[in-house]
C-alpha cells in the first residue's frame, strides 16, 4: 500500500444559486520518502487539493487513506507568516509550545542544522525573505510531520534566493526522510525538485498527465538538475503539453 492514496476526489463551491467545480477525478499516491509537485495554471484547483490532503476542506466526493492510521502535516505557504513580535526562536519553537513538547533541545539543534544559530534572539524584521522562508521551514519541521505540504513556498523570492532556497528544501528533505507535495506555476521548479510530476488541466481541475523524474536528476540538487542533459527534454515535453492544452500562465 502506498503512504498515501488519493481515489477519485471531486469538490464543489457552492453558492445560493450554483455551484462550481474545482476538481474533478483526482487519483493518485505518494510512497513514503516521495517528493511530488502539481502544476497546471492559476485556479485549476492545486491548492483546494492540498487542503483537502491536509484535512482543512471535506472533498464532494472521493477519499484519501493513509498507510498509517494516521499523519502529521507541516503546512508551508508562499508567505512565512512569522510573527513579528516574537524572536526566531520563538517562531520556530511556536508548533511545539501549542502541542506542549519540550522545545529547547529541538530549537536549538533546528538552528544548528539550518545555520542560523546567530539569528535566534534576532525579530523577523531583520531578516531577508530567504531567511525568513528557512525559518518557516525549520518551524514546520520542528513537530516533525510526517508529510510536508508546500504552496509556491518560493514564488515570493528573487530568482537568487529562490534557487538557494530550492536546494536547502530539497536536501533538507531527503535528510529529514520527508515525503512532500509541492504546488507549483514553474516547471523547472518542478523537474528540479521532484520524482514525479503531476500535471493539471484548467478548472476544473483534473490530472491530465504525470511525468516521471529520471534518477540522472533526481540525484542531483535542484540547481545541477538543471544543467543535467536530461533536464532539456522533460521540460520541452511538459512545455508541449501545457500548450497543448491551451494555457501560457504557467513559466
Amino acid at each position: 500500500m502506498a503512504f498515501i492514496d488519493v481515489c477519485n476526489i471531486q469538490h464543489h463551491f457552492f453558492n445560493d444559486h450554483s455551484y462550481t467545480t474545482a476538481l474533478k477525478d483526482i487519483s493518485f499516491s505518494i510512497n513514503e520518502g516521495e517528493f511530488i509537485s502539481f502544476i497546471g495554471p492559476s485556479g485549476c484547483g492545486k491548492s483546494t487539493l492540498l487542503s483537502i490532503i491536509a484535512g482543512l476542506i471535506e472533498p464532494t466526493s472521493g477519499v484519501i487513506t493513509h498507510e498509517a492510521p494516521s499523519i502529521d502535516i507541516g503546512y508551508m505557504l508562499q508567505q512565512d507568516f512569522l510573527f513579528p513580535w516574537k524572536t526566531i526562536e520563538e517562531n520556530i519553537s511556536l508548533g511545539l509550545t501549542i502541542l506542549n513538547k519540550d522545545e529547547g533541545q529541538i530549537v536549538e539543534d533546528l538552528l544548528k542544522q539550518f545555520r542560523l544559530s546567530h539569528t535566534a534572539k534576532l525579530y523577523p524584521q531583520q531578516l531577508s525573505g530567504g531567511m525568513r522562508q528557512r525559518i518557516a521551514l525549520a518551524r514546520t519541521l520542528a513537530v516533525n510531520p510526517t508529510l510536508l505540504l508546500l504552496d509556491e513556498p518560493f514564488s515570493a523570492l528573487d530568482f537568487h534566493s529562490k534557487l538557494d532556497l530550492e536546494n536547502f528544501v530539497s536536501e533538507t528533505l531527503k535528510q529529514f526522510s520527508k515525503t512532500a507535495i509541492l504546488v507549483t506555476h514553474d516547471i523547472g521548479e518542478a523537474i528540479a525538485m521532484s520524482d514525479k510530476v503531476y500535471l493539471f488541466s484548467n478548472r476544473p481541475g483534473t490530472i491530465l498527465k504525470s511525468f516521471t523524474i529520471p534518477d540522472e536528476i533526481r540525484n542531483l540538487v535542484p540547481f545541477d538538475a538543471r544543467n543535467a542533459p536530461e533536464y532539456q527534454p522533460i521540460f520541452q515535453t511538459i512545455w508541449k503539453e501545457l500548450e497543448a492544452n491551451g494555457y501560457g500562465n504557467v513559466t
